[in-house]
């Protein structure tokens, strides 16, 4: 447990929060800054500062919890979609413990746009060329 998260605060029931899901290996709460009723936070209980320390049993443990959390958002809420993001490092990680969000999604609700109004399509070449370079660094 790192002191000064406030995930591990609420995973040592140390912090106050509203659990929608418990397990051995994970925990899943309501966000305090909800973007739409629902929006839940879904974390492993040991602590691991982002994605980049994750390993695959506790990875396997949080997509069960992360796919169960959003059925029960799903039947719960009855939204259009959900978006399930997580993020890492500076600026865009706010707190530096390894955290999904599982967010109930309605049409027109103005939220979590990810593709810019006008982007260019990479040619097959370059795509080919990105995967060679994402192979490389998985191999070695």
């Amino acid at each position: 447990m790192a002191a000064e998260c406030i995930f591990c605060q609420i995973v040592a029931g140390e912090a106050e929060a509203s659990f929608a899901y418990e397990d051995d290996a994970t925990m899943a709460f309501v966000d305090l800054r909800q973007f739409h009723a629902g929006h839940t936070l879904v974390v492993p209980r040991r602590h691991i500062r982002d994605i980049y320390g994750l390993d695959e049993k506790t990875g396997s443990a949080l997509m069960a919890a992360i796919s169960r959390v959003a059925e029960g958002v799903r039947e719960a809420f009855q939204p259009d979609g959900i978006n399930i993001w997580q993020s890492n490092g500076a600026p865009w990680q706010e707190v530096f413990h390894l955290h999904f969000h599982v967010l109930p999604r309605w049409r027109e609700d103005g939220l979590l746009r990810f593709t810019p109004p006008s982007r260019n399509q990479p040619t097959r070449p370059e795509l080919d060329d990105q995967a060679a370079k994402i192979r490389a660094a998985l191999a070695g």
